[in-house]
């Protein structure tokens, strides 16, 4: 759910006695389906909203539409603040609506909350290879309330390899990218990564944790992924595109891609790292004409040859 959407749902069902999914589409100008998936993931992440079936039927806050925000409980408020406050999308606006919400919570609430609306990064942008499938994430809940308690744990680790380790670290943050959880930490060795679905076993100290100065989750996690590309990447392809694309080409290709100086004729200089040249090939032959890679010549070659076996697989047949 995007941050803005959630603030403004809230704010509808603040507003309003009760409201349909159908309503609530149409005043976020989504689909309904859509409006209804973001009404359940509330009510799932314990918002105090719930629906009423029938003829007359349609969701409200618990107490009444004019139910204001010092209502929440503890882990309500959190759970708010958790889904809202990661949001890459949120805008400047959506923020200082967050910042008003905090400032509306008890005052008992209030540290819990900000730290919930930092404690996970979302990155919906793919690795650029094949993904791993995630394993269910029993310690994720541990993981967050650490987080966002902001206590050491002592972590039970299984690595790519199988072998076990216990060590104690400082959660920082979690990021989520696609559908795997990660838990950014400070450790003896410095920061680290660990697949949450790796975790093993969550123990809470009560030791508080030991933030390093000037820590960003968001700028921690963009040079966690950066890295990772590099550290995998074995070709590069570089070329044009139009500029307009230019925020498609990133949501797709993330830190994979480069973006040069502009070449005045509404089209920018790429760069593009991959795995396989097969792969990108792939990746880059469904922008049609907004991109072209102009080198290395294999990858050309490979786009020829899709195009060639799309253009046979869909050409319309010729009556005789």
């Amino acid at each position: 759910m995007r941050a803005d959407r959630l603030v403004a749902l809230l704010a509808l069902l603040q507003t309003r006695t009760q409201m349909t999914a159908a309503e609530v589409a149409a005043e976020l100008e989504v689909s309904e389906r859509t409006a209804r998936r973001d009404l359940e993931a509330l009510a799932m992440a314990g918002i105090p909203i719930y629906s009423q079936q029938g003829r007359n039927g349609g969701w409200r806050l618990l107490g009444g539409g004019r139910t204001d925000l010092s209502g929440l409980t503890a882990p309500e408020a959190r759970a708010l603040f958790l889904v809202a406050g990661p949001s890459s999308s949120a805008t400047p606006e959506v923020r200082a609506a967050l910042r008003k919400l905090v400032r509306a919570l008890p005052e008992p609430f209030r540290a819990g909350a900000e730290a919930a609306s930092n404690a996970v990064v979302v990155d919906p942008t793919g690795w650029g290879r094949p993904p791993v499938g995630a394993r269910p994430a029993p310690h994720l809940d541990a993981l967050q309330n650490a987080v966002i308690d902001g206590v050491q744990v002592e972590l039970g680790y299984v690595a790519r390899d199988g072998s076990p380790s216990t060590r104690v670290v400082h959660p920082l943050g979690l990021a989520s990218k696609v559908s795997t959880w990660y838990l950014i930490a400070d450790t003896d060795a410095g920061l680290r990564t660990f697949r949450v679905d790796r975790v093993s076993s969550v123990v809470r100290t009560d030791e508080p944790v030991v933030r390093p100065d000037g820590f960003d989750l968001a700028g921690a996690w963009r040079m966690v992924t950066e890295n990772v590309a590099q550290s995998w990447a074995t070709c590069t392809a570089r070329g044009t595109a139009d500029a307009s694309m230019v925020g498609v080409l990133r949501g797709v290709l993330g830190p994979r891609l480069r973006i040069g100086p502009a070449l005045g004729d509404g089209r920018v200089e790429i760069e593009v790292a991959s795995a396989h040249l097969q792969a990108l090939a792939g990746e880059i032959a469904g922008f049609g004409a907004s991109v072209e890679l102009v080198d290395p010549v294999e990858v050309r070659d490979e786009l020829r040859r899709v195009a060639a076996e799309l253009t046979a697989l869909y050409e319309p047949e010729v009556a005789p």
